[in-house]
């Protein structure tokens, strides 16, 4: 089959690689439909430390089932299905306490082990959830990044008539913009220097937007206030921005070597409280019934697809910025 292999940072091509077989509990996959994520990015740099190499990337993804390992009774070939990338082990600390997302011995397909930028990709096959009628093959690949954001939903207050400030109107922020308008917010207001994506955080809901959260009127500042940059500068920004008693989200992802400032006295003072949120946990099946639901406009969200071998062209897309969700299409 053919395949992206990165083989060491930096270096990657598109190959042909020995087709996978179905252990026990496994199926194989046909993937349709594939996003780029940041983290596909990290993995080529060699800046995800658990990425061994070599490895096929992607870990956003959709297709059809096309073979059935031992054991497996509640999946038929053919049928549509989104995977949950999640690999927990099930027996550590975390993962016995319930946070399989923070498991000691934490692993994700195509991340870790090979993903779905292939003709073919081993999964296991409870990690598989069967498309809506609704829902086609390219949404459905919009539903790993969506259960991401739904986890981050999940530790923030989500009160009715909040008011949100969002900085970074790429995937991760439009997603949460969305979501956010469903939960009731009271006012949506989103940062980012690219004003292209603005326009279009606009058409998804956002009441305000801007390149610099100064030039919003709000001295009170936001009960909510969420970055999706993992930009240090706008993070300390953002900090400095939440309302007495608000919620400040670390959901962007910094370098891990990085530090921001704040005031441990405002913290303190004005009970801020600061949370962070990573990847997906008991939200996969619930972003499922979202999109089926429409809560996204996934269409909005999908600007770009190309075929497995236009991979470099796709990357490079990604990279600068030009596009909002990126897909892969690896069936020729």
């Amino acid at each position: 089959m053919r395949a992206v292999v990165i083989h060491t940072p930096g270096q990657y091509e598109v190959t042909t690689v020995t087709d996978p077989v179905p252990g026990p509990g496994e199926v194989v996959v046909a993937p349709a439909a594939v996003g780029i994520c940041g983290t596909d990015v990290h993995i080529v740099q060699g800046e995800f430390a658990p990425t061994p190499y070599p490895i096929v990337p992607g870990h956003e993804f959709t297709g059809e089932v096309v073979a059935l390992g031992a054991g497996v009774t509640a999946l038929r070939t053919g049928e549509r299905v989104a995977v949950d990338p999640s690999l927990f082990c099930g027996a550590c600390h975390y993962c016995a306490n319930g946070h399989g997302n923070l498991c000691e011995n934490w692993g994700a397909i195509g991340d870790t082990v090979d993903g779905a930028m292939a003709e073919y990709v081993k999964v296991p096959a409870a990690n598989c959830y069967r498309l809506p009628e609704s829902v086609d093959l390219a949404q459905g690949a919009l539903i790993e990044p969506l259960s991401c954001a739904v986890r981050g939903f999940d530790v923030l207050p989500r009160r009715l008539g909040d008011h949100y400030l969002i900085y970074g109107a790429g995937t991760m922020g439009l997603l949460m913009l969305q979501l956010a308008r469903t939960a009731g917010a009271a006012s949506l207001s989103v940062v980012d220097i690219n004003t292209d994506r603005l326009r279009v955080a606009e058409r998804l809901g956002a009441d305000a937007t801007a390149v610099s959260a100064a030039e919003f009127d709000r001295p009170q500042g936001w009960e909510t206030v969420i970055d999706c940059t993992g930009v240090i500068p706008v993070i300390e920004d953002g900090l400095g921005r939440v309302r007495r008693g608000g919620t400040f989200q670390q959901f962007g992802v910094a370098p891990s070597a990085a530090t921001a400032a704040f005031s441990p006295f405002r913290v303190y003072n004005d009970e801020i409280t600061i949370v962070g949120s990573m990847a997906v946990l008991h939200s996969f099946g619930r972003a499922v019934d979202l999109m089926a639901k429409g809560v996204v406009d996934a269409d909005t969200m999908i600007t770009h697809r190309y075929p497995l071998d236009d991979f470099d062209a796709a990357l490079r897309t990604f990279l600068e910025g030009s596009g909002r969700k990126i897909q892969l299409r690896p069936q020729r």
